[in-house]
């Protein structure tokens, strides 16, 4: 493949909501463009997009897949991203590396939860947008009040650029506005040009009239064209429009039937006139805050933004070249660790398709496999000291406990999942000392689900999933002053050792011990002894779980001449430590933290009103970054907020968030902690 300069690639990511229809029209794009050689769809399990197991077998997209194709001299790269909101850094992946955005609206059911989302994903990357109203030719679909609602939602620079045509009261093809021409579609997608029906001219004049004030509004001359009712020209509104994409005054929207390939041509055609190349922004933000120069000609430099695990290839790293050209062979360090790696062979990729080719040119995006020590957010220059802005991940907190199937799956897990976790840095594991698990976070249900799966596919490890314990404490309430008594005799040297010692709450992580012994009778060899004694005791108290917060002050006791030593004062101190337990009026504590919850104003009493039934305090409210949204604050045990990821997807439609941070422990309430005791004495019983 000849190398395709600069100037004439784009980038473009696929969003919106799960079924709108994002693999379909990338499939249409391959066919139309003569990249396939047969339209793919996502019910058959045949698309160039999809083409993991998982993803065949669920009928939809787990992963971004990167996807490549030349439509009239000009090389798009299309990144066809999840819908299913707990593969969002999948969505992140795609964006940071994205010169612009095509959002899909399904025509019937109109803007969804992932339309908004995709819209906020997409501006928080800083990327132009536009929208593809998709399955236009729906008896059930209603172009003009999903595009009315567009721009309602959205603002005033939402614009249409193509609309259905109607005849004889069917949508049998579309019309360009820019072009005033009609575009009639066959059974293949093939289109040819008619007279615009009489009965679509209404519509044609009202909504090229909103698409020309638009264009009017990118520039002053032609704004004054438009006041003095001149007709502003096809060249000058082709321009303004790719201008006012970039600049972000305008949001194009394209109508079409991606399964049919109606309205793609029109698509694709708008791609390569309108849509930005990767200079068109002319800077990187780097990881320190800085901006680069983008520089085609300069040294060469990439960021790697995604990794796959494959057992047969090895490392796969994804990457897209930030300025110069790279080259097979090239030796680059990596700017994360300092190491330098070879680019012995690059490939471009269509799905699992993978193409090798001697050069990218800056604004490409390629592949290259089993680099040493390279992962996702890297960047690998020549020469320059530089790092580029990683990829934003949200949090996980949706983790569950992971245990092996079987002993042979316990020996490969560890690094089985290090493998998942540099292809999916949006999961978290944790291997808990104290509540001896293996813990695994995720963004849901559904991202687990198909993290055991890809484990037993890929690496051939079986695992199941369980609720996590939580790490409980506990803590003395009272003060109580206790003796302890170690003493064993069986014929010669025997065993000796006796402490009293008084008891009380601490304000300390652990122990704190004092020693205020007094004539001797306790001789100060044996303070280390006692002092270990205690703190071997503390790791487990009436209900099993650790002692914190605990004064001991040996204060007097006794010794043998012969009988006494170390082991024998230990275990005096354990004694005078479970008399304690009987008199200090223990209590149970449980990790609490801060909860800042972000949620549509609407749903505000909603979330409160759960907090409540969460034992969650409210502690005031803020106004969030973006509008028509509060930060709601609060303090909740995290022990009532195991199941908040998915609860809170289910309140808000999953347009709410949240942030969770243990802060320290309070004490849980009396008839929870009964039943925590008591299902810890069936646990070990």
């Amino acid at each position: 493949m000849a190398v395709i300069e600069t100037k004439r690639i784009r980038n473009v990511a696929l969003l919106g909501h799960g079924g709108s229809g994002k693999t379909s029209l990338a499939e249409a794009m391959l066919y139309i463009t003569g990249t396939a050689d047969r339209l793919g769809k996502v019910s058959d399990g045949n698309t160039v997009s999809d083409y993991d197991s998982e993803e065949i077998k669920r009928g939809f997209s787990l992963s971004t897949s990167i996807m490549n194709m030349v439509w009239k001299d000009c090389k798009i790269n299309l990144l066809d991203t999840p819908g299913y909101l707990d593969f969002v850094g999948e969505v992140n992946q795609a964006l940071r590396v994205a010169d612009s955005a095509v959002i899909l609206v399904d025509g019937k059911a109109g803007i969804e939860v992932g339309t908004e989302l995709a819209w906020s994903y997409a501006t928080d990357a800083g990327l132009p947008k536009a929208f593809f109203i998709n399955k236009f030719d729906d008896n059930d679909a209603r172009f003009a009040r999903v595009l009315d609602d567009l721009h309602l939602t959205f603002g005033k620079n939402v614009c249409p650029l193509t609309i259905p045509m109607v005849k004889d009261g069917v949508v049998t093809g579309c019309i360009d506005l820019i072009d005033e021409s009609a575009h009639v579609f066959d059974a293949n997608g093939r289109h040819s040009v008619e007279i615009i029906p009489e009965e679509s001219k209404e519509a044609v004049a009202k909504y090229r009239d909103m698409l020309m004030e638009a264009v009017a509004s990118t520039d002053e001359e032609l704004m004054m064209k438009y006041f003095d009712g001149e007709e502003i020209t096809h060249m000058e509104a082709i321009n303004a429009v790719h201008e006012g994409i970039i600049a972000g005054d305008i949001v194009p929207v394209f109508c079409g039937a991606a399964t049919k390939l109606w309205g793609v041509w029109t698509l694709l055609d708008k791609i390569t006139e309108s849509f930005p190349r990767h200079t068109a922004k002319k800077v990187e933000l780097l990881a320190d805050g800085e901006e680069s120069e983008i520089t085609p000609d300069g040294e060469p430099s990439l960021f790697v933004f995604k990794t796959v695990a494959d057992p047969f290839v090895g490392k796969m790293s994804f990457f897209k070249v930030m300025d110069g050209t790279v080259k097979r062979d090239l030796l680059m360090k990596n700017n994360t660790t300092g190491d330098s790696e070879k680019l012995a062979h690059i490939y471009i990729v269509n799905g699992k398709k993978q193409t090798e080719v001697e050069e990218l040119a800056c604004g490409d995006i390629g592949m290259v496999a089993k680099l040493s020590n390279t992962n996702t957010n890297d960047t690998l220059t020549w020469n320059k000291e530089k790092k580029f802005a990683p990829i934003s991940y949200p949090t996980a907190y949706y983790t569950k406990a992971l245990i092996p199937a079987t002993a042979k799956d316990e020996g490969k897990i560890s690094q089985s999942i290090a493998k998942m976790i540099e292809e999916d840095l949006s999961l978290k594991y944790e291997n808990n000392a104290e509540t001896k698990q293996m813990l695994i976070a995720g963004l849901g249900d559904m991202h687990l689900a198909v993290l055991a799966a890809k484990l037993k596919n890929r690496f051939g490890v079986s695992v199941n999933y369980d609720e996590p314990k939580i790490a409980y404490r506990e803590k003395i309430t009272k003060r109580a002053d206790v003796e302890g008594k170690h003493k064993k005799q069986n014929g010669g040297s025997g065993q000796y050792g006796h402490v009293k010692i008084r008891f009380a709450p601490s304000e300390s992580e652990g122990l704190e011990f004092t020693v205020s012994v007094v004539g001797g009778s306790v001789p100060k060899n044996f303070y280390p002894a006692v002092e270990k004694g205690l703190q071997d005791a503390m790791t487990k108290g009436v209900a099993g779980f650790p002692m914190v917060g605990l004064a001991a002050d040996l204060y007097d006791g006794s010794y043998h001449d012969v009988d006494s030593d170390e082991i024998s004062f230990k275990t005096a101190a354990s004694l005078a430590y479970k008399e304690c337990l009987k008199l200090a009026a223990p209590v149970l504590l449980e990790p609490v933290g801060d909860l800042a919850i972000c949620v549509p104003d609407s749903l505000v009493g909603d979330v409160m009103g759960d907090l409540n039934k969460r034992r969650g305090a409210v502690m005031g409210m803020d106004h969030a970054g973006k509008k028509g949204y509060t930060v709601v604050n609060a303090i909740a045990p995290k022990a009532e907020i195991a199941d908040y990821p998915t609860a809170l997807r289910a309140m808000t439609q999953g347009r709410g968030s949240f942030d969770f941070t243990v802060t320290g422990y309070d004490v849980v309430p009396a008839n929870i902690s009964t039943k925590i005791v008591e299902n810890y004495k069936k646990e070990n019983a």
